[in-house]
């Protein structure tokens, strides 16, 4: 039911009971839209269900209803609004949010309502994954930064092979544990497991007893636990106090991959009340669900805490690409391979923007695992989504998952009552697309994609002619420009008492990460057998090569570990360094400085490669400059080449321990022994083992002391967790948009100002204000963690609003975080400027160019500008989720008019502005603004709604659901 509307959708007569289970009730979308539902694309089906369930007249209307089944031609004219089933947040994007929800509280007690009624109105889903970093890999301690402060105390080096410190008490498990713990084969624990860390052990993932574990495991998390400690407490007692809202604790996995294996229902039944599972998210991998077939897309924080709020997201009505699967795959291509060779001919197709939707006699030669590395991918070729229907190959996964027979049969009736259910053997013809791309499965072969852009495959074959020619390339997408005279240096190191040479394409970072793969069984057990057969062999990898392993889920060192080839990665230095995103979002230790040293004294081109997503130029280490993307096996391979510049079919990996050359065909392991493989290891039970450790959570987190208050107790002495100040000014009754008199331009920006100039996410430069605060705060500038780690105190974040060091204010000339305050004639940080325009009582505006608010979704790009007193954007256009953001929090956007801007008026920007808002406020109207030099132009209000007016009347939307609270 809507939080605003309980009676319900104006739809209840289409309320049906399912035939198999008459218990079981549903909209019957498909009799309701008739023919035309039979054309519509099974992802624009799922929209049409959600509005018809949530029409209300006022959030959703009939009119949205009818635009949705007329998608045939009103894609991408019309705006809708989508209400979705539940919100998966990750722990940087989730705690504004819940900090906000705890700040709510204190608003409506404040204003005499009750605060217990304060809670989300759409199930949240808050995964603690992004906190992990890597301060320990192979055993050793990094030099690694320390963000979370504290004496940082030299570890010596420990021998990953160093028998356990005390022995634990066996695990007496199932036969599923397969020697996982020491209750597997015998009660013998693996030698690639290493020491506990000072006696204490760690706890079988699948049956809570203790059992010895990669030291690097330990102290990375001891280390996670500990910088983090503040946050995790507030994470948890917000578990405790508000419905709706469920935790999944640190060391768990990843958000998408939780979403996936843990929290993905597929169907949604509410008591008795059935509908399709749809999900928005803070991660971009959040797509990956669309392999289970359920509609998601990441978005940013302010759009999915609007969700929380019970509100619709509003979207273009999008075109929908047919992407039709022929063929077969060859035995010899990963998913990996699959992935890219789709994402070349979506990306050639121009899907940006768009749904793409999978059909065609292909689509059931793919796993679910497949499908969910395919959707996990779409954002690398810029499509919202990419839809797999639900299908007997669905049916057979959740079956595996753990579905009882009941849910099973539920799920497959309703979905084929309402047509969601896709089936082969079916007569019924294809959904109608807006176009469709054709992909021969029979035609691809492995490729690894870069250097630097995803999109830039290179076969395998190829790659060594491929490199070179990068080398030959000006710099540029794919080029270095490296003289042909130094081709071919080399440049000798001394490392741990032995003698390398690093050349042009020699590899110093290999990461098994499990962003596409640790949903896919089939490739990582594929790097693993090939390991086992490269150890066996004799083949090593060299020592300075930074190795790692960081799995998305327990589920993942099980398979791994019950399969026997946990030990011969770990053989090779691919160790499990934890679970969370790592590597892959630059959470890593620095090389070690010998290595650094040489690459750069040498211009040395060396590489990292990974099977994870992201691999542009310096996102892993400013010192490697290519960066490729494999698929798992191929990581090892290639660390255990050394090179990139290689060509496996002619030349060899290494020497054996017989003195033989071994080729990469020798030790790769067949489709055979990998069906094999999964057979015996990836069974049912591990799906149901993993959940019932994530509802039990593990020993650091329950140990977690939080108080039991409804309102949550503020630490004034807190840098991480602070009350924000957006209900500083809440009252029950909302008060009309005042005019903007007077004001000063705080920023005369260009184009294309992005929500990094904004507000940035990485570290926190020494000089700004937000570092000048902290310190005040008595922190040291290794304590100062990332903004994004910050994002619950709004004394931070309000202070590194446009404190980017690349932001180019027109008042100041040259790109820096600075501004002119005109009263005084000071040139100041951002915030010290507006800061006294506050203490003046002057409001600000900010002027700006083009596509004001371009890139990834930030809510405090937002919440940052209105916190330093901007009542109103004036911009020659906006990227379109920005402006929505920019209503929501209380702030006007406001557009020039065609063929005008700053320029073309005679705007300095040393002008004061005053801007009459009248009360009866309507989309798209035009206000005057009148300057204190007598001049007069005409704008644009950049309100699409009245929905948008309503918000924006009431100060944004927190004050708006605020008050309906009381």
């Amino acid at each position: 039911l809507c939080l605003f509307h309980p009676a319900g959708s104006l739809y209840q007569p289409a309320i049906e009971a399912l035939e198999s289970h008459p218990e079981k009730k549903f909209y019957n979308v498909s009799n309701l839209g008739g023919a035309k539902y039979d054309t519509l694309p099974y992802s624009i089906r799922v929209l049409f269900e959600s509005s018809v369930r949530n029409c209300d007249g006022f959030l959703v209307k009939e009119t949205d209803v009818m635009n949705i089944l007329d998608w045939k031609t009103k894609q991408n004219c019309v705006e809708v609004p989508f209400c979705p089933a539940r919100v998966v947040l990750q722990d940087f994007t989730g705690i504004p949010a819940m900090v906000d929800f705890a700040a709510m509280r204190e608003a409506v007690r404040n204003a005499g309502g009750d605060p217990v009624k304060v809670n989300p109105a759409c199930p949240t889903d808050l995964t603690v994954d992004h906190s992990l970093q890597i301060d320990f890999s192979k055993c050793a301690i990094q030099n690694a930064p320390n963000p979370g402060g504290g004496e940082q105390k030299p570890l010596a080096r420990l021998s990953p092979l160093k028998p356990p410190l005390r022995k634990p008490p066996p695990c007496r498990g199932q036969s599923s544990c397969r020697g996982s713990c020491s209750a597997g084969e015998g009660g013998r624990s693996s030698g690639a497991f290493s020491a506990q860390i000072e006696n204490t052990p760690i706890l079988c993932p699948f049956h809570l007893q203790p059992v010895p574990e990669p030291e690097a495991v330990l102290k990375n998390q001891d280390m996670e636990f500990g910088r983090n400690r503040e946050r995790l407490q507030f994470f948890k007692w917000s578990s405790k106090v508000f419905e709706n809202i469920s935790i999944i604790p640190p060391e768990t996995g990843m958000a998408h991959q939780v979403n996936l294996e843990y929290l993905s229902r597929v169907v949604f039944d509410v008591k008795n009340f059935l509908h399709p599972d749809s999900v928005v998210g803070t991660d971009s991998h959040t797509t990956m669900v669309n392999g289970l077939g359920i509609l998601g897309w990441g978005v940013g924080g302010i759009e999915t805490e609007a969700v929380m709020l019970g509100m619709p997201l509003t979207l273009t009505l999008p075109e929908v690409v047919g992407c039709e699967l022929t063929g077969t795959v060859s035995p010899f291509a990963t998913s990996i391979d699959i992935v890219l060779s789709i994402t070349k001919h979506l990306r050639q197709a121009d899907v940006a923007g768009k749904f793409v939707e999978f059909f065609g006699s292909g689509v059931s030669q793919l796993s679910i695992a497949d499908r969910t590395t395919i959707a996990n991918m779409c954002p690398e070729y810029g499509a919202i989504l990419s839809f797999f229907p639900v299908d007997n190959v669905t049916l057979k996964h959740l079956k595996h998952a753990g579905f009882d027979k009941t849910k099973l049969e539920v799920t497959e009736a309703y979905l084929k009552a309402v047509k969601l259910f896709r089936n082969d053997e079916s007569s019924s013809r294809e959904p109608e697309y807006s176009q469709v791309v054709q992909v021969n499965l029979s035609s691809i072969i492995p490729y690894v994609s870069g250097p630097k852009r995803s999109q830039d495959r290179v076969a395998v074959n190829n790659m060594k002619s491929d490199f070179q020619a990068c080398l030959n390339e000006k710099s540029g997408v794919k080029g270095f420009q490296i003289a042909a005279e130094k081709q071919n240096d080399v440049v000798p190191v001394q490392y741990e008492g032995s003698e390398y040479k690093l050349s042009h394409g020699c590899v110093v970072i290999a990461a098994v990460i499990s962003c596409t793969n640790n949903c896919n069984p089939s490739v990582m057990l594929a790097a693993g057998l090939l390991a086992k057969k490269a150890v066996e062999a004799g083949l090593v990898v060299k020592p300075y090569i930074r190795t790692s392993l960081s799995p998305g889920s327990g589920m993942v060192t099980h398979y791994l570990s019950s399969s026997g080839v946990l030990p011969y990665l770990s053989k090779l230095g691919f160790e499990v360094v934890g679970y969370g995103c790592s590597t892959c979002v630059g959470n890593m230790a620095p090389l070690p400085e010998a290595i650094r040293n040489a690459i750069k004294q040498g211009d040395i081109i060396a590489c990292g490669v990974l099977s994870g997503t992201k691999n542009f130029e310096g996102c892993l280490c400013d010192c490697v400059r290519a960066n490729y993307l494999a698929s798992p096996p191929l990581v090892v391979a290639y660390a255990i080449a050394g090179t990139v510049q290689i060509d496996f079919d002619m030349e060899p990996l290494g020497t054996g321990s017989n003195g033989k050359s071994v080729y990469l065909r020798d030790i790769w392991p067949t489709r055979q022994e990998l069906h094999t493989v999964e057979e015996e290891c990836v069974i049912s039970s591990m799906f149901k083992e993993l959940k019932e450790k994530m509802e039990k959570g593990n020993k650091r987190w329950n140990l977690l002391e939080v108080p039991e208050s409804t309102l949550f107790p503020w630490d004034l002495k807190s840098t991480y967790i602070r009350c924000p100040s957006f209900f500083d000014k809440f009252a029950k009754e909302a008060v009309p948009p005042q005019p903007v008199e007077n004001a000063h331009v705080l920023l005369f920006l260009g184009d294309s100002v992005t929500t990094d100039h904004i507000s940035p996410a990485g570290s926190i430069a020494r000089s700004s204000a937000a570092a000048k605060y902290l310190t005040s705060k008595g922190l040291t500038p290794r304590e100062f963690n990332s903004y994004g780690a910050r994002r619950g105190n709004d004394a931070v974040m309000t202070r590194g609003t446009f404190a980017n060091i690349k932001l180019l204010n027109k008042f100041i000339g040259k790109p820096a975080p600075k501004t002119v305050h005109f009263p005084s004639g000071q040139t100041l940080d951002v915030f010290e400027a507006a800061e006294l325009y506050q203490k003046e009582g002057i409001p600000v505006i900010i002027l700006a160019g083009k596509k004001y608010g371009l890139g990834s979704s930030r809510d405090w790009a937002a919440k940052g500008p209105f916190l330093l007193g901007v009542k109103a954007v004036l911009a020659e256009s906006y990227e379109k989720v920005h402006r929505s953001q920019l209503i929501g929090i209380g702030i006007a956007p406001l557009q020039f008019r065609p063929g005008e801007n700053p320029s073309t008026l005679g705007l300095t920007g040393r002008e004061q502005f005053s801007i009459l808002l009248p009360p009866d406020l309507s989309p798209r109207m035009t206000l005057d603004i009148k300057t204190s030099t007598g001049k007069v132009f005409s704008v644009i209000a950049l309100f699409e709604n009245n929905m948008e007016i309503t918000l924006y009347k009431n100060g944004g939307s927190l004050n708006f659901v605020a008050r309906r609270f009381l």
